[in-house]
């Protein structure tokens, strides 16, 4: 076989490190293989694509050593795979099933008996390996050589879905690289590729019209390096051609500055998010860099966005074709953007409705939300939806990488997108939809954006661990930025960061993200949640716990500024809260919940803490008239805790001293903080009906159960944990 080497890769990048792969075993330098590969976005996106090695092993029952296809199973991703992620089977017997088919009268592409034959794989198990296989494993089982990759390589994939896409292929390889045109994912599919083998042995890989590359080696740092090295042939015969024209036609209208979409996103993403979730609510990723930008701000981008994308595994996320809102960005309004907006989701419905129409068969699955998940706004940039974050992000990454496809494809003459019948019977294949019936059943929160203000330690932390729990995405604000920060890591630490590498700035974030915020300040406040808007397009609800407490001297005194301070931030904080998260809600016009912290002080009278007993009591009715205010989109209710010592920053070694003193405890200088706050501890335990220290957790609970639908008919009210304290009974 003819090989071309490349000393310096500018299509793709090359990781191969003989010492790394030389300490692994043959499974494990298949992970190796698939990591590298997945590691470089313009080599397969996430989730896509696939890998395999034919290795001889031996029979678990029997000891003869047989041959066993190892290949990347169903809903793996290259970039992040183990070996956990890979699916084993007894070659021969996939050879057995192939015959089986081929003996088949009713065979055929996209027939009932090709569907059936992916349940027939579990028959070819290997070692009782429990990871489903792909749709794709036929398109590996019947290649005759021991290692294959099949990408979806940027490049490839724009000669792939040109006009002209076999004779360009044929210009770029000769006869080293085959073409079958567009054919569903299958075993027909394999089939016609083991065709191409059979005929033509010589050849090291085949172009699937409008699909992507798949390439073999008996080596498979070979096969590796054949991957490469097509990639890189196709990217510099598109490289070569991109020069002599502007891309996409040149600019249709001026690029904003960055100060000017920050704004106008921040005006526009609520709003975006609300009108996209007459459904159900989705979470957004902003991506505006400068590619991205140079598309949709292009003469070209109207036409292209309404062919729509072309790789299968594309339009399973990017749907059909995008909403390309006909703005012009001239003037910046945001008004006569949101009409653009409207008016643009009103004609997709309509369009997706109609196309759904045209080629749904009488047992295809229910229309599906016909909203759109991406949508472009020429000089701002594109804005892509998911049920979570890590959806969004891949819908976002997979969109970059249908532009990178059109901008190779149309340089090299035009390009051309699936038809539409194509493309509606791969959104809803059979197989598509059980693979959508197996995922998981959706959390509560899942599709919910919470923001927990004082998250940096105490009720706050355990509060953000809760709603993680519940797959909210969190923001974690506190004070203490640092903290805050500290915070997020450890929820995505818990729940994983999720995959996916679309979005820019801060929109590239995950399920969790921290920030610093002084709510005594208005500009920090608005700034938290402009930085919660650019993130994830919107806030659901947003839960108060942050508090100051400051230690009042012997006589229960404390300064004037000090009054000041403990209103400030326990009144006119959660006020202030209020008023800008209320900017958000009033845009999305969805459902929120607001839940601001008092305490059993705001109605328990004693001597020796004026401030902020009294204070508390203020916020607690602030909570009764937010309210009143924010009805009836917005619940507002109050949780009141007893002390809770364990983990509070407003416990700090000072005020638990003077407390015990106060009660008369006993109080060394020489007592650990630990030692202090137990003892404080349970002398408020003691005072209780239940007589057990009160927790951040038991809070939490409260807490998240105050934002979840469980209470979605309960505003205005007051709930209190702790402990049964008679003096706080309900009066």
């Amino acid at each position: 076989m003819t090989t071309t080497r490349f000393d310096t890769y500018r299509h793709a990048r090359y990781a191969w490190d003989d010492e790394v792969a030389g300490r692994l075993d043959p499974v494990e330098r298949l992970v190796y293989r698939s990591n590298l590969l997945g590691a470089d976005r313009r080599i397969t996106n996430t989730g896509g694509g696939n890998t395999s090695s034919k290795l001889r092993m031996p029979d678990p029952v029997t000891d003869d050593v047989v041959d066993v296809l190892w290949v990347k199973g169903s809903g793996g991703d290259l970039r992040t795979v183990s070996r956990e992620h890979f699916a084993s089977f007894d070659l021969a017997r996939l050879h057995a099933l192939r015959e089986r088919y081929e003996r088949s009268p009713e065979r055929g592409p996209k027939t009932p008996a090709e569907d059936a034959m992916v349940d027939l794989y579990v028959h070819a198990v290997f070692g009782a390996n429990p990871r489903p296989g792909s749709i794709d494993a036929p398109l590996h089982a019947f290649v005759p050589f021991r290692h294959v990759d099949h990408t979806h390589p940027d490049a490839v994939i724009a000669i792939a879905a040109a006009a002209d896409g076999r004779r360009l292929a044929q210009e770029v390889y000769g006869d080293e690289v085959g073409w079958v045109d567009w054919q569903r994912p299958g075993v027909e599919l394999g089939l016609q590729i083991a065709a191409a083998c059979a005929a033509r042995p010589d050849l090291r890989g085949v172009i699937m019209g409008q699909h992507g590359l798949i390439c073999w080696d008996d080596d498979d740092k070979g096969c590796y390096e054949t991957t490469l090295e097509l990639i890189e042939r196709a990217g510099r015969f598109i490289e070569a051609r991109a020069a002599e024209a502007a891309a996409f036609g040149g600019p249709r209208v001026r690029a904003l500055g960055d100060d000017e979409r920050r704004r106008l996103l921040v005006e526009v993403l609520p709003r975006l998010r609300g009108l996209v979730s007459s459904e159900r609510r989705f979470i957004a990723t902003v991506q505006d860099d400068e590619r991205v930008r140079a598309f949709i701000d292009s003469v070209d981008a109207p036409r292209l966005s309404e062919l729509g994308t072309s790789c299968p595994d594309h339009f399973l996320r990017t749907k059909i074709k995008p909403l390309y809102v006909p703005w012009h960005p001239d003037h910046a309004d945001v008004e006569g953007l949101l009409t653009a907006v409207e008016d643009g989701l009103r004609r997709y419905r309509d369009d997706y409705r109609t196309y759904y129409g045209a080629h749904a068969p009488a047992e295809a699955p229910a229309m599906r939300d016909p909203n759109p998940t991406v949508i472009l706004i020429p000089g701002v940039g594109m804005v892509t939806f998911g049920r979570n974050k890590s959806e969004s992000r891949v819908t976002a990454e997979f969109f970059v990488g249908a532009v990178e496809v059109m901008r190779g494809a149309e340089s090299l003459g035009g390009y051309i997108a699936l038809p539409r019948q194509e493309a509606f019977d791969i959104e809803y294949w059979r197989l598509e939809e059980a693979k959508l019936r197996r995922m998981p059943p959706e959390r509560e929160f899942e599709r919910r954006v919470v923001v927990v203000i004082g998250a940096g330690s105490g009720i706050g932390k355990a509060t953000a661990l809760r709603m993680a729990r519940e797959r909210a995405h969190v923001v974690c604000a506190d004070l203490d930025e640092a903290a805050a920060i500290a915070t997020a890591n450890e929820l995505g630490d818990l729940v994983g960061h999720g995959i996916g590498v679309g979005g820019s700035g801060v929109s590239n974030c995950g399920p969790a993200i921290g920030f610093g915020v002084d709510v005594t300040d208005r500009a920090s406040v608005r700034a938290l949640f402009e930085q919660v808007v650019l993130a994830y397009g919107g806030c659901d609800a947003v839960i108060v716990t942050a508090g100051l407490y400051v230690p009042s001297d012997a006589e229960g005194r404390v300064s004037d500024v000090d009054w000041a301070r403990t209103f400030d931030v326990n009144v006119r904080g959660g006020y202030l809260v209020a008023e800008e998260a209320q900017r958000i809600w009033r845009a999305q016009g969805t459902t929120a919940s607001l839940v601001l912290t008092t305490s059993v002080n705001a109605v328990v009278a004693k001597a020796g803490s004026f401030a902020y007993d009294s204070s508390k009591a203020a916020a607690q009715h602030l909570v009764r008239e937010l309210a009143v205010a924010l009805a009836p989109l917005v619940r507002v209710n109050a949780l009141a805790p007893a002390t809770v010592v364990d983990g509070s920053s407003m416990f700090s070694r000072e005020r638990v001293m003077g407390s015990l003193r106060r009660y008369g405890l006993p109080v060394e200088e020489g007592d650990t903080d630990a030692a202090l706050r137990q003892r404080l501890a349970e002398f408020y335990a003691s005072r209780t009906l239940t007589k057990a220290p009160i927790t951040g957790e038991q809070q939490a609970e409260a807490a998240y159960l105050l934002v979840s639908d469980r209470l979605a008919r309960t505003t205005g009210q007051v709930l209190t944990v702790d402990g049964g304290l008679t003096e706080a009974f309900l009066r």
